[in-house]
């Protein structure tokens, strides 16, 4: 059998730099202070902490910039494959770099097979690539947020892991966990072993989506058992419901449905509550209120003629939408009513205890339409975090007095 021809593993990169053809082992910038957010595990909350991290640190210098150096989830943007979490925060923050210094690396479906095909030609490209890049993206910045890919040793098998891109660009780490105690510190133990193997400094750790009543014994008890391992507690952030609740355009998303009014208002509705219409309208009414979704069969006509004539009376906002089940159509005139107000209506073909199950487990992502979010996310880290020891990390460390001899007569 023929061998497989062999893919190039880097285009061009952007940031060439033609009087130097030479491939960079390091980045040339070495003033701007450097701040790598790893993680634990997936989805705990690395991006949101890079958000509100990248708004305080703006409270204190305009300069701040940002880059993901490698990106598993990604989109084109001009024939660029660009991070999905570069593209957010650019939109939200207008950070005046080109996206693609601040999204140099994507890992496609055969990033890592190519990488492989010959590590010792494509590991020096992938570093002058990502050298390029940071210099682009921290040129005249007083600090830069990278934002890594999971947990430490992620990207080990391209030998660019999270450790070994913190030792690349010289950054001092600070690592995200989820709430708790004892996994948390357990995993935060693990990762900072690594990062130690690459002689990486550790800022401190941030524990994430805590329960409210239960932080004060975290910040005791986890606090204490991370100082024994030399990780500073940073700070708990506790869980926001609307951080990890899905607008309307995601659920339709997640579960196929399909429009049927409101759809131009109704996307960003955010899904607070689940309510399942089994028991009478009456019943209902009780739970008509902004940020329900409401499940329902279309046959249910008493529901949707109370939805309607509680739009109606109040001419306000009574729910964040409903959604008819079972792919059971509203008698026409229900639907020409319902077409009178605003309320979003979807459809779909599962059942309603499928569709409650399917929202309930869906991994929810700040996106950049979620203006709603960004406040939210900015106080979080503003209220929760330690900026101080954070910026304390990047201090000189003063000199240790020398001993003198004394004078002699």
């Amino acid at each position: 059998m023929p061998d497989e021809p062999r893919q190039p593993f880097l285009g061009q990169s952007s940031f060439a730099d033609d009087g130097d053809p030479a491939l960079l082992a390091a980045p040339r910038n070495v003033t701007t202070k450097r701040i790598f957010v790893a993680a634990t595990r997936m989805n705990e909350g690395k991006t949101t902490v890079c958000l509100g991290l990248f708004a305080a640190l703006r409270s204190i210098s305009p300069s701040v910039g940002y880059i993901k150096p490698i990106g598993q989830r990604f989109v084109e943007v001009q024939g660029s494959k660009i991070d999905e979490d570069s593209l957010l925060l650019d939109s939200i923050f207008h950070v005046e770099v080109p996206i693609e210094a601040m999204s140099p690396v994507a890992v496609d479906s055969s990033f890592t097979r190519r990488y492989l095909q010959n590590p010792e030609e494509n590991h020096p490209l992938l570093v002058d690539r990502m050298c390029r890049a940071f210099d682009r993206a921290s040129y005249l910045k007083d600090y830069i947020i990278i934002e890594g890919t999971g947990h430490a040793g992620v990207g080990s098998i391209f030998d660019m892991s999270n450790a070994q891109a913190a030792k690349l660009f010289n950054a001092k780490v600070i690592i995200v966990s989820e709430g708790g105690i004892g996994r948390p510190v357990d995993e935060i133990a693990m990762n900072k072993a690594l990062f130690d193997k690459y002689e990486v400094p550790v800022i401190g750790a941030i524990i994430n989506k805590c329960r409210p009543d239960k932080i004060p014994q975290l910040v005791q008890h986890a606090g204490q058992a991370l100082a024994r391992i030399g990780v500073p507690l940073l700070g708990a952030i506790p869980l926001q419901k609307p951080l990890t609740a899905p607008n309307l355009s995601q659920v339709v998303d997640e579960i196929s449905g399909r429009w049927l009014n409101g759809r131009a208002h109704g996307m960003n509705e955010r899904v607070l509550r689940i309510v399942i219409g089994a028991m009478t309208a009456k019943g209902v009414m009780d739970y008509l209120q902004p940020g329900v979704l409401v499940l329902t069969p279309g046959d249910r006509d008493d529901i949707l003629l109370s939805a309607i004539a509680q739009a109606g009376l109040s001419g306000k906002k009574i729910v964040s939408g409903i959604l008819l089940t079972r792919n059971i159509m509203p008698h026409p005139r229900l639907l020409e009513m319902l077409h009178q107000t605003n309320i979003p209506v979807v459809i779909t073909d599962d059942e309603s205890y499928d569709v409650a199950s399917k929202i309930v487990n869906m991994t929810i992502k700040t996106q950049p339409q979620d203006a709603d979010k960004i406040p939210i996310i900015k106080r979080l880290i503003l209220d929760n975090v330690d900026l101080q020891k954070i910026l304390h990390a990047f201090e000189p460390v003063p000199a240790k007095p020398t001993a003198t001899t004394p004078p002699t007569d």
